[in-house]
C-alpha cells in the first residue's frame, strides 16, 4: 500500500511539472527516490535562455539557503570532534567585538533560528534579499567578515531562547566559528568534509564572475501585465561566491546523495546524526501542521506528534529549491529550479499526493 501511494504520488508530481515546464513555468530538475531507489528524474527547460541551452540532470543550481543544511552538518562535525560545544558562547568564541549581538548566543541558538540577532534582510518582515544590494555593490561581499555590517550592530529582536525566528545571518556566524575551529576556508572545508564524503562530485562554490561550466542561469521573467516580455539574470542580487548561509550549487542527484550520506551516518556520528533528524524547537503552525525547527531542517509534525516530512528549502532572486522527505511513504524529493516561484507548485502537489 505505501508502494502505491508513492507510485501515484510521483505520477501526480511528474503530470504536474510537465505541465508547468509545457508552459514555460518550470525550468529545473526534478529527482525523487522510494527507499533510496531512484524513481523519477529529469530535467526541464533551459540552463541558458540567452543560448536555448536545454537543463539537463548534470546540471548545477544554485541552492540558496538550502546551503544551510551543508553549514549544519559541519557546524555538528567540529562539536563532535571538540572544537566547540553547542553551548558555546559564539562571540566570544570568533573574537567580535563592538557589536549589538549578545554574548549569550551559541552554536545552538543559531543552528535553531532562536539567536534573536537581526538578520540581514528580515524575511519573516517582508524584507527582500536582493534589496541590501541597492546602495552597496554585491561584488564587494566576499568573505563571510564583509556581510557583518549589514546586521551586526542591529538592535536584536528577543534575547537568546525567547523565540523563534529565521535569521540568516545566524549561519554566517556558524561559518566563521568553522574558520576559527579549522584555520581554514570554510568553502574548502565543506567541500572536502561534506560534498567529497557524501559523494556530491558534482558540487561547489562558484563565482558568478568566472566561467564554469552546467551552470543554470539564474533568472526571473519580465512582465508586462500576465506577459513576459524578457528575462533578467540575477548578478546584481547576489554576492559573487556563496556563503554558509547560501549559494552552494549542487544536482538535484547530489543532493539526495548528501540526504542519503546524513540518513546513513556517513557525515555524523549516531548520537548528532539523531539529533540533525529530529525538531528542537517551535515555529508557528502553518498548512495545518506545528512547524518544528531543528538544526537547519524543519519538520511538520501532527497532533499525535509524528513527523509526517522533514525539508529545507531555498530561494533567492532568481532560483528555488526543496530537498523534503516524507518518511512513511520513505520518498524523497529534490527539486532544484531557475525562478523564485520554479519548486513550490510542484511541491504541493507531492504534499496533497502523499499528505492529504
Amino acid at each position: 500500500m505505501r508502494l502505491m501511494r508513492a507510485t501515484a504520488a510521483v505520477e501526480k508530481l511528474e503530470t504536474v511539472v510537465t505541465g508547468l515546464a509545457d508552459q514555460d513555468r518550470f525550468t529545473g530538475a526534478v529527482v525523487v527516490t522510494v527507499r533510496d531507489e531512484r524513481v523519477f528524474a529529469r530535467a526541464y527547460g533551459y540552463a541558458n535562455r540567452a543560448w536555448r541551452i536545454p537543463c539537463t540532470l548534470d546540471v548545477r543550481f544554485d541552492t540558496a539557503s538550502i546551503t544551510k543544511l551543508f553549514t549544519a552538518v559541519a557546524t555538528l562535525q567540529q562539536v563532535e570532534r571538540g572544537a566547540f560545544a553547542l553551548d558555546t558562547p559564539v562571540i566570544d568564541y570568533i573574537g567580535l567585538t563592538g557589536t549589538t549581538i549578545s554574548p549569550a548566543v551559541t552554536p545552538y541558538h543559531l543552528l535553531t533560528h532562536t539567536s534573536g540577532i537581526a538578520d540581514d534582510a528580515d524575511e519573516e518582515a517582508g524584507e527582500a534579499y536582493e534589496d541590501l544590494f541597492i546602495s552597496m555593490p554585491n561584488y564587494s561581499i566576499s568573505e563571510i567578515a564583509d556581510h557583518l555590517p549589514n546586521f551586526a550592530h542591529k538592535p536584536p529582536n528577543f534575547a537568546p531562547g525567547a523565540g523563534c525566528r529565521y535569521c540568516n545571518v545566524g549561519y554566517l556566524l556558524l561559518g566563521m566559528m568553522i574558520e576559527r575551529a579549522t584555520g581554514g576556508s570554510y568553502r574548502d572545508y565543506v567541500v572536502a568534509h561534506v560534498f567529497e564524503p557524501a559523494g556530491m562530485s558534482r558540487s561547489g562554490f562558484f563565482r558568478m564572475d568566472v566561467v564554469e561550466p552546467d551552470i543554470a542561469e539564474a533568472v526571473e521573467p519580465i512582465q508586462d501585465g500576465e506577459r513576459v516580455v524578457g528575462w533578467r539574470r540575477n548578478i546584481y542580487s547576489y554576492p559573487p561566491i556563496g556563503d554558509p548561509a547560501g549559494g552552494a550549487y549542487v544536482t538535484a542527484g547530489d543532493l539526495l546523495a548528501f540526504h542519503r550520506a546524513v540518513v546513513n551516518g556517513r557525515l555524523l556520528g549516531p548520537e548528532l546524526t539523531a539529533d540533525l533528524l529530529r525538531p528542537h524547537e517551535t515555529h508557528p503552525e502553518r498548512n495545518g501542521l506545528t512547524r518544528r525547527i531543528g538544526y537547519g531542517l524543519e519538520f511538520g509534525v501532527d497532533s499525535d506528534g509524528r513527523v509526517r516530512r522533514y525539508w529545507k528549502e531555498g530561494v533567492n532572486y532568481g532560483v528555488s529549491g526543496m530537498l523534503r522527505h516524507y518518511p512513511e511513504a520513505d520518498l524523497t524529493l529534490a527539486i532544484l529550479g531557475v525562478g523564485m516561484d520554479a519548486a513550490w507548485t510542484p511541491v504541493e502537489a507531492m504534499d496533497e499526493a502523499l499528505l492529504g
